[in-house]
């Protein structure tokens, strides 16, 4: 897949190679490689997290949320692994690491939203899994793994990419011509960087640098088009990535599905926007 690398004059003439991006919390990173493998203990993933206490701390608190509503709350991160799993751990761990990588940029109006729409998306994604006999904790996984790029854009150039996103009105998958016109690369774009650079697995490439495409008739349903749905999804109940963000309306979104998801997801806009409004609270509460 090709990127475009050239940039406009207001932008600089700085290569994505120099920018200063902020590495992701290796942890984060560690737990996505580690439960790639096979063969890999619990305590193994347990000694990895404890290795950094605040993060570990964060880690126990959003498994003993709302989110997740463990009937017996965990005091160990081996506790919390051996109650909720490993598929569940990399999504907490991935959650954290997020909000830590923007850091005080999540403090802005513009970031929130941002953050807001991917936490939607997970959300949504982990529904629509379930509603398919898909795993559910890879779809949530990836559906906060699947911006990554616009959260970097956002940390990275602030004021320059929420003057675009206040800016600009349109559908999300038109706005990536204006971040390649601004910034020389789209988000997935940058995503698919950060994607090689972080040794991140393979196999959120599709979801991470091609989840604005268009989905074919005769594409088969997986992760990567689950998520496409999601991401619109979470456009249409509320939680659009910008201001003037131009949704698919649900009953377009609902045609996409394929029948088994259709007929198990919730078909009411409000009652899932209300559902996705508790649980983003209940995270942002932490």
């Amino acid at each position: 897949m090709a990127y475009i690398e050239r940039r406009r004059p207001d932008v600089g003439n700085v290569t994505w190679a120099h920018f200063r991006i902020a590495p992701f919390p290796q942890v984060a990173i560690r737990v996505l490689q580690l439960a790639n493998k096979e063969n890999v203990h619990l305590h193994q993933f347990s000694d990895l997290i404890s290795s950094d206490p605040a993060f570990a701390s964060e880690v126990l608190a959003v498994a003993n949320s709302l989110r997740f509503a463990p009937r017996f709350p965990s005091s160990t991160i081996l506790q919390a692994i051996a109650v909720l799993g490993i598929g569940n751990l990399q999504g907490i761990c991935l959650t954290v690491g997020a909000r830590a990588y923007m850091g005080k940029a999540l403090n802005l109006t513009f970031t929130k939203a941002l953050w807001r729409h991917n936490l939607a998306c997970a959300l949504v994604a982990e529904r629509l899994a379930a509603a398919g006999f898909m795993d559910s904790d890879v779809a949530y996984t990836s559906g906060v793994l699947h911006d990554i790029g616009r959260l970097a854009l956002a940390t990275i150039r602030p004021n320059e990419y929420s003057a675009l996103l206040d800016q600009y009105s349109g559908s999300a998958e038109s706005l990536l011509q204006a971040e390649r016109d601004r910034f020389g690369l789209d988000h997935c774009g940058v995503g698919h960087l950060l994607l090689e650079n972080w040794k991140l697995p393979s196999e959120f490439e599709a979801v991470i640098a091609d989840h604005h495409s268009a989905r074919r008739p005769d594409s088969a349903w997986g992760m990567a088009e689950l998520i496409k749905v999601s991401c619109k999804l979470a456009d249409a109940t509320g939680f659009a990535a910008f201001p003037a963000c131009q949704a698919t309306s649900l009953s377009d979104l609902m045609d996409e599905l394929p029948r088994r998801e259709r007929k198990h997801f919730e078909p009411q806009i409000e009652t899932l926007a209300d559902t996705l409004e508790t649980r983003i609270q209940a995270l942002e509460a932490i």
